[in-house]
């Protein structure tokens, strides 16, 4: 099992990625407003956090689900998003 602090830390630092981008006013692909999707996300971060945290693990099914959400709309010029939600699988041992 991963420790706890690190699943924190990892899910913080996306959230506060997310929140970083909502203040930013990132643009989706489509040239929308992300807004709806970084909420969307950032929801998402804060219930998987408390349930990984208790688990001691993430969820690989809301993982590879979130991932391939978040490239539908991520512009492809900003990874940060997805490099900080690459940090959250990697404190979970394989």
């Amino acid at each position: 099992m991963a420790k706890t602090s690190e699943l924190e830390s990892a899910f913080d630092a996306a959230i506060a990625e997310v929140q970083k981008s909502m203040n930013t006013g990132m643009t989706a692909i489509g040239g929308e407003v992300a807004t709806p999707y970084l909420q969307q996300l950032g929801d998402e971060l804060r219930v998987e956090r408390a349930k990984a945290v208790e688990r001691g693990a993430v969820d690989t099914e809301w993982f590879q689900k979130t991932v391939r959400r978040l490239v539908e709309w991520l512009p492809e010029t900003d990874l940060t998003l997805i490099a900080a939600l690459g940090r959250i699988v990697r404190s979970t041992p394989k």
